[in-house]
């Protein structure tokens, strides 16, 4: 019993594997005729669209992206300690990386509350 468990468990791993790299390969196929966004995002709609639509069973993937997400963080680490190479160029522009990102946050927040409001009063017109 605890062996099938197991192989379920693994099977559904393989799969939730398969399904990522069978979507980022076409994101690839996708960016090589049409150069707007980096595969990697191709592929992450592609994704997208296909559990939306229920191509890909999200059930299955389910035990595997929640693995992927809880254990994330470890992505950040190196990038996190890489930045403090470049301490001396944050210390001399900090400010301005920081009013920037600030600024263009709020910017993203109003345009994407106005494009939803604008959108919800189209749907509730028809």
């Amino acid at each position: 019993m605890f062996t099938v468990f197991i192989f379920n468990k693994v099977l559904q791993a393989l799969y939730s594997l398969f399904v990522i790299f069978f979507c980022l390969l076409l994101g690839y196929v996708v960016h090589f005729f049409v150069v707007l966004i980096p595969p990697s995002l191709y592929g992450m709609l592609i994704l997208a669209a296909g559990l939306h639509f229920n191509i890909f069973n999200a059930e299955k993937m389910e035990t595997s992206i929640t693995w992927i997400i809880r254990n994330m963080g470890v992505c950040f680490v190196p990038a996190g300690v890489g930045i403090m190479n470049y301490f001396d160029l944050i210390k001399a522009s900090g400010v301005q990386v920081l009013i920037f990102t600030i600024a263009t946050t709020i910017v993203l927040m109003v345009l994407v509350g106005w494009s939803y409001q604008k959108l919800f009063k189209e749907l509730q017109g028809e």
